[in-house]
């Protein structure tokens, strides 16, 4: 597998699997304090953020995502819950896994360009790192039965007829 390289030389795949895991980290802070996503995303970069290091992250891709959450949360939230059991409602799922899951949403609607198996595996690992076991087969339960429905082509299935379309 050949994978392509930043312009310092870091994969992108290194530097974006950094911006997922520190996008989770801002959606939750943005949750937690009110902060809007503009002054979270500019605080993880001119703080956070370790320039010219292996492992840091795409500050594009993590903008793309912090900033791309709050602007389609409804669509995000709504496309969650229809992937939740009856009984359960997104705000009763702990902080952490919404901010997850509303992630991984955003990806699966807005980045095209990337599959999303890798999308349902990366948020997989970030859920590993956040949560035990039970708790992140809940997040790759959603996130499966989600990609079912954003991205049916890529299952070799159609998508469901309320799914909408652009």
């Amino acid at each position: 597998m050949n994978a392509s390289h930043t312009n310092d030389g870091r994969t992108d795949r290194t530097a974006r699997s950094a911006a997922r895991l520190a996008a989770v980290q801002a959606i939750y802070q943005m949750e937690l304090t009110g902060s809007d996503a503009e002054a979270v995303a500019d605080e993880f970069v001119e703080h956070r953020f370790v320039r010219g290091i292996e492992n840091a992250p795409d500050e594009e891709f993590f903008g793309a995502i912090v900033r791309g959450v709050p602007h389609h949360q409804a669509e995000i939230d709504s496309s969650i819950a229809k992937c939740l059991s009856k009984d359960w409602k997104l705000q009763r799922i702990d902080s952490t896994l919404r901010a997850i899951l509303r992630a991984a949403t955003y990806e699966l609607i807005a980045q095209k360009d990337v599959p999303a198996k890798v999308v349902i595996d990366e948020y997989l690992d970030v859920a590993h790192a956040f949560s035990n076991a039970d708790e992140a087969s809940f997040v790759n339960a959603v996130l499966d039965k989600l990609a079912h429905r954003k991205r049916a082509p890529e299952f070799g299935e159609m998508p469901p007829d309320d799914e909408l379309r652009f």
